[in-house]
């Protein structure tokens, strides 16, 4: 068994947790400068800090920005532990994992339906036709964005399945738990579907569109999948997997078989390059004058587009309200959206308050036994807690 963590060395890398703008995408701002109360939101040092120290993740990276500025750019604690202490640092590389999911696959396939190649009420079996199997010829590109689609979570890891093909061939065998448009069940496989589609209907992989459309024209250096090994140093390792800590190498055991690129898991990033995604979004599409999406785009993505009388709230790709919106903290409304990945990563953005919170942490390092639920909560609630200056709460009505 690995060993533990020292106490000593999570207290001494607390301690020299710093701020450091100079690589910020985004300018720096006070808080003060965008409504916010700076001594509201130095509190979220406590709450990281305090988060180490009951041993939920051995470190953390927290970006907030408001306005189109960053007024909190901050690591805390360790990036690795084993088999040498390292300090997290801002601008350390980290396997994404789920938000893959909205990154990289929604974020394609929204582009792909303004360019008139997928719509949403497009079957399945239009673009992979041995899906229709076991009864699933009706369920739609818009119940697998949004979870809706009556697939289990996942395939079965218990059988020594491998390969990309192979993963797609069994999601084609795969028979659905509930009916489509029936029930709200999270799944991996209706996102490494889509990640299929787009590379069916786009001539590329999801990686090479991915890249091409919107990581390399917005400018996120960092951001890709399959990492390059000369980056080795910065990305944060996971947990050992047959004794081998994974460093650069995706986590996702599914995402591993498919050959470590797909549409639910897979991609790796940092902060900064979030911080551009996120700030995309609150633009309506456009960022340093580059646009990926339309603003009916973005409010597609944004807003729910689950089936009527659903009670969980998915928007294509992003979390709204459902079980899984802990990250949304206490304050922030209902009507702001997300996503979390299972290696301990989050985005969350609130467009009324025009704010977005981006917390990734390392909680699987080094024995998979961490928690990233309580500080992504908890931060949240803070920040918004901090935010003084808000549009008119008719307007958000309104809106």
């Amino acid at each position: 068994m690995i060993s533990r963590r020292l106490p000593a060395l999570v207290t001494l890398f607390i301690a020299s947790a710093t701020y450091a703008a100079a690589q910020s995408p985004l300018p720096m701002a006070d808080p003060a400068a965008v409504g916010m109360a700076p001594e509201r939101l130095a509190r979220v040092d406590g709450v990281v800090s305090e988060a180490i120290q009951r041993g939920e993740e051995p470190g953390a990276v927290v970006v907030i920005g408001r306005r189109g500025q960053l007024v909190y750019r901050k690591a805390f604690g360790q990036r690795a532990t084993l088999p040498v202490a390292e300090p997290m640092t801002e601008d350390t590389i980290f396997d994404a994992a789920s938000l893959t999911k909205v990154i990289a696959t929604a974020t394609a396939v929204m582009i792909l339906v303004e360019e008139g190649r997928l719509s949403f009420t497009d079957t399945v079996t239009g673009y992979i036709p041995g899906f229709a199997e076991n009864e699933k010829g009706k369920i739609t590109l818009l119940q697998l964005l949004t979870h809706y689609s009556g697939l289990r979570p996942d395939l079965d890891l218990n059988e020594p399945w491998v390969g990309y093909d192979t993963a797609i061939s069994l999601a084609c065998k795969e028979k659905p738990i509930a009916l489509p448009g029936e029930k709200f069940i999270y799944s991996d496989i209706n996102y490494f579907l889509l990640g299929d589609i787009v590379s069916r209907v786009s001539g590329q992989t999801l990686a090479q569109f991915a890249k091409e459309r919107i990581f390399t024209p917005l400018g996120m250096k960092d951001t890709g999948f399959q990492p390059d090994l000369q980056l080795i140093s910065r990305i944060a390792p996971s947990e050992p997997r047959d004794r081998v800590m994974l460093r650069g190498t995706v986590h996702d055991p599914t995402a591993f078989r498919m050959g470590g690129a797909a549409g639910h898991a897979g991609l790796f990033t940092t902060v900064d390059d979030l911080a551009i995604f996120a700030q995309m979004l609150l633009n309506q599409g456009t960022f340093n004058g580059t646009r990926i999406l339309s603003p009916l785009a973005v409010l597609a993505m944004t807003t729910p587009q689950s089936p009527v009388g659903m009670n969980a709230f998915r928007g294509i790709g992003f979390d709204i309200r459902t079980s899984f919106s802990s990250t949304r903290g206490d304050l922030f409304p209902v009507g702001s959206f997300g996503h979390t990945g299972f290696t301990g990563t989050s985005l969350w953005i609130d467009p009324w308050t025009e704010t977005f919170v981006i917390v990734f942490t390392s909680r699987l390092h080094p024995e998979g036994k961490g928690n990233a639920s309580p500080i992504r909560k908890r931060v949240a609630s803070v920040v918004a807690a901090s935010i003084l200056e808000i549009p008119s709460v008719r307007d958000f009505y309104r809106h």
